[in-house]
Parts: structure tokens; C-alpha cells; sequence
């Protein structure tokens, strides 16, 4: 990891006191040496000296490419510097770089979670004043739906680094960003990520059916389209609890989408215990199973009617069953492309 990347306030108390998570550095990109750790001021940056004396000087330096970056952030508040190097770009050096650049000039935010080893951590990223701008209607709290908009994208940056999900979030966008790190390798054959829903998103769409998926997707590959729920886990609750949220999915397959249903899980121990739960039982929609890696789209998935006859069987992504549901009004997010 270079220098450009490193979090050179994790030695020192963070803005927002001790170094616990929800406690990071985080300002403004005009203002802050410390957390960019160039020790320097402002007029050693010509990036922001340029916005100052024009300030409609960075949307003609944003590229499709920071366009795009930017759609993520608005829909999945934040990202690590690993995650958009995966996602958009061929080096982590070539990454950090741009990033630089489009904090600089206001374009995004990022901050750090000082760790208790006072080590160096990956920024994280997320829109910043130019950002917001582009994305007015971004999702703005990732712990509440309802909260008013905020006034300002350091407000929106505040909340998000003090949420108490920011982990869970930084797991879910990592299953969806080694998705897209699949499709753009060499033996890709055009698989691609049709579509990336965060939580909130899903949420809104599918809310007659009471689901509140970590995230939903669509994939193609090998002339398979396949949608799904993902119900990221990390082992903080216990397994009857995660069993029940599968109630939600029983009901949309009534008159929605019969997706499966992806428990993506942190240990193999923890996967085998939700399978004996699960053995036997029928369910609408398919369900699947597979411990937390880095290659979702490969051959990992445990499919739960497979067990009695396939107990071993691991399936790839592209090859769970997928049932796009009815072309109706109770089915408004039907994927028909």
C-alpha cells in the first residue's frame, strides 16, 4: 500500500474521539494535511487552488469512469480503496492516484478508522460536495430510511462513518465488488453484474413483502441470468433469527420473483448448522448457502434441495434455479431485459 492510501492519523485520537469503530478522520478536502497526510496546506494542492478560482473547474475533470464510481457511492454510501481498485481499475497505485485527485477537488470524501494496532488502513470513500451535487437524491443514512436529508455531504460523510453498520455495509459492497472483479477478468466471457440494489433500494421496491435483503443483484453468465437476495452474515445472530427472515421471501415468491436466497456465511461450522436447520425443509424460492470468500460467482453455492440426493454438490452462481417472476403491478421490479 502506498502512501497515498494510508490513514497517517491512526497514531493520534481521531476527529471524533477514541479508536473504536464509528471514531474516524474525516473533513473536508480543502482544509485537512493531517488526513491527507501530505503535511502540507492548501496552496500546495493545485487541484483545489483551480476549484477555488473556478468552481465548475471539476465536473470538467470528472471522466465516465469517476461517473460511474460515483453512482456507487450515491446507492452504497462507501467504498474502500481495494474495492474501486477491483472495480474500475488494472493497478491499486493507478487507483490511489485518481482518488487523490477527485478528493482534491472536492469530488468525494474519505476518511479512516484508526485501528488499535495504530497501523496503516485503506481510506474509504464517499461523495463528497461536487458528488452530491451529480446525486441529489443519494441515499443518506445507512442506519435509517427516514432521517431528514442531510445539509451538507460532510453531514452525509459524518453519518456514514459514524454508523454502526459501516462493517456489515463494507462486507455486503465487498461480495458485489468481487462480482464485478469477475467480469472483468480475461476468462470473463461476458459475465456481467446487470444490476446492484443496496439494501434501502431493495427495500423500497419489494416492501409489500416485508424483505430487507443486505443487497439484491442480478448476474449473467453462460447465458444464464440469475437473480438474487443476498443476506450477508456475519455470525452476530443466532440462527433461528436468520432461519426466520427467509418468512419475508416465502411471502414475495407469492407474487413476485422466486430468487434464491443467498446466506452467504462466515465459517464452514456456521454453514453446516443452518443446513441441518434447513434440511427438508420446502420453501417457494430457492436457498443457498456458501462461506464468505473471494469468488461468489464460482463453484461454492450449496443449493438446499440438492442435500438429500447431492449432499457434496457445490454449484456456481449462474447455475442456481432463478424465477423472474410475473409481469404484473405486484412484481414492479421485474428484470426483462
Amino acid at each position: 500500500m502506498s502512501s497515498n492510501d494510508r490513514n497517517p492519523s491512526a497514531s493520534r485520537s481521531s476527529t471524533y474521539g477514541s479508536h473504536v469503530p464509528g471514531s474516524a478522520v474525516l473533513g473536508s478536502p480543502a482544509s485537512r494535511a493531517s488526513a491527507s497526510g501530505s503535511g502540507s496546506s492548501d496552496a500546495a494542492l493545485p487541484d483545489a487552488r483551480a476549484v477555488r478560482a473556478d468552481p465548475l473547474a471539476a465536473f470538467r475533470r470528472i471522466v465516465p469512469r469517476d461517473r460511474a464510481l460515483l453512482a456507487l457511492l450515491a446507492e452504497h454510501y462507501l467504498l474502500s480503496t481495494p474495492q474501486i481498485a477491483a472495480a474500475f481499475f488494472d493497478s491499486r497505485r493507478t487507483a490511489q492516484r485518481r482518488l487523490t485527485t477527485l478528493h482534491r477537488l472536492g469530488i468525494v470524501h474519505r476518511f479512516a478508522y484508526p485501528n488499535a494496532d495504530h497501523t496503516a488502513v485503506p481510506y474509504l470513500y464517499t461523495l463528497g460536495p461536487v458528488g452530491l451535487q451529480l446525486h441529489p437524491d443519494a441515499y443518506h443514512d445507512p442506519d435509517s430510511r427516514h432521517t431528514r436529508p442531510p445539509r451538507t455531504s460532510l453531514e452525509r460523510a459524518r453519518r456514514i462513518a459514524a454508523s454502526a453498520t459501516a462493517a456489515h455495509l463494507l462486507g455486503v459492497n465487498q461480495f458485489f465488488i468481487d462480482l464485478i472483479a469477475a467480469t472483468r477478468l480475461p476468462n470473463a466471457a461476458g459475465a456481467r453484474l446487470a444490476r446492484w440494489w443496496s439494501e434501502q433500494h431493495a427495500t423500497d421496491i419489494y416492501a409489500q413483502s416485508g424483505v430487507r435483503p443486505d443487497g439484491h443483484g442480478i448476474w449473467h453468465a453462460h447465458a444464464h441470468t440469475v437473480g438474487f437476495f443476498l443476506e450477508h452474515d456475519r455470525g452476530t445472530e443466532d440462527l433461528p433469527r436468520v432461519v426466520a427472515k427467509l418468512r419475508g421471501y416465502a411471502r414475495l415468491a407469492e407474487f413476485g420473483p422466486r430468487y434464491p436466497v443467498l446466506l452467504w456465511l462466515p465459517t464452514p461450522e456456521r454453514e453446516a448448522n443452518i443446513l441441518r436447520l434447513l434440511t427438508g425443509v420446502a420453501t417457494p424460492m430457492p436457498i443457498a448457502t456458501a462461506v464468505h470468500g473471494p469468488d461468489p460467482a464460482g463453484r461454492v453455492w450449496t443449493l438446499t434441495t440438492d442435500l438429500p440426493v447431492s449432499p457434496g454438490r457445490r454449484r456456481r452462481l449462474h447455475e442456481l434455479p432463478s424465477d423472474h417472476g410475473p409481469r404484473s403491478g405486484t412484481n414492479p421490479g421485474r428484470y426483462d431485459h
